[in-house]
């Protein structure tokens, strides 16, 4: 096994600011699916705490269910063996306190910016008036005031991305349980949109579980970063991540601390995905 290189860095005033209450927990969680070809065990000996307010976030080879955490973390499904715990309670159905947003934004075609977003309040039965002030308050958070009667497809997908991420804050989740949200944005849209996600979670005091294949984007984001091994999943190594908890994402390319935490990751996962290659 390939030692990764240390960094020698003393944790930011952000990092020891952070609740350590763990809301989310896996105690030696197993998934198990059935398959055409037999059982597959997505994850294994699966523990890990994720604390109240930070963000962390997820890397690992595909396949190495990554995503079948959020999924047990919403309750979509209940693991084969261990147990998944929220607030200490067991995750058992489904988890009201957890909001999901995947690679693909999900909004209907037929609504506008301001209705898409409407949606979960219109479920939670909210009344005309109260609707509109949390649209309005929301629009202007996320940057799309100006836009609220567009449609998804006069939308640029920067802004289709927003409208997602308002709507799932509209609904006011605890936890956000995020899927490669922001694989498909051009670089640099992308680093706006990691920007514009750091700022809300930090102000409005949101949990993150955010998975990725982007190292750089881990390490940008993250509080922590899991690194998961080839399937069946484990939690391979946590590594902290000491930057600003109020950090530059848009600036961080020439910051010595992100490159090395970076190249650290490369470090502890190309060895496995050289190996799955050969």
């Amino acid at each position: 096994m390939m030692v990764s290189q240390q960094i020698d860095l003393a944790p930011p005033p952000s990092a020891s600011a952070l609740p350590r209450e763990a809301i989310v927990s896996f105690e030696g969680v197993e998934k198990a699916f059935n398959s055409a070809n037999g059982s597959v065990t997505a994850v294994r000996d699966l523990n890990l705490s994720i604390f109240r307010g930070e963000i962390l976030t997820v890397v690992g080879p595909s396949g190495c269910g990554k995503s079948t955490i959020l999924n047990m973390t919403a309750g979509l499904f209940a693991p084969t063996a261990g147990t998944v715990r929220y607030g200490g309670e067991k995750v058992q159905g489904a988890n009201r306190k957890t909001g999901y947003m995947t690679q693909k934004d999900h909004l209907l075609p037929w609504r506008t910016v301001a209705e898409n977003i409407a949606v979960p309040l219109e479920i939670r039965g909210w009344d005309r008036k109260k609707r509109a002030d949390r649209i309005a308050e929301l629009t202007q958070l996320v940057g799309l005031s100006g836009f609220e009667k567009s449609y998804p497809s006069q939308l640029s997908g920067g802004m289709r991305k927003r409208t997602a991420l308002a709507r799932l804050l509209a609904y006011d989740p605890e936890t956000l349980l995020l899927d490669e949200p922001f694989a498909a944005l051009d670089p640099q849209l992308r680093a706006k949109m990691q920007s514009e996600l750091v700022r809300l979670c930090r102000t409005m005091k949101k949990t993150v579980i955010f998975v990725t294949h982007d190292l750089d984007e881990a390490v940008a984001l993250g509080d922590r970063c899991a690194v998961f091994t080839p399937r069946p999943g484990t939690i391979r190594e946590i590594v902290d991540v000491p930057l600003p908890g109020d950090r530059n994402i848009l600036r961080l390319r020439n910051n010595e601390v992100f490159t090395k935490l970076a190249a650290r990751l490369w470090d502890i996962i190309v060895p496995e995905e050289e190996g799955e290659i050969r």
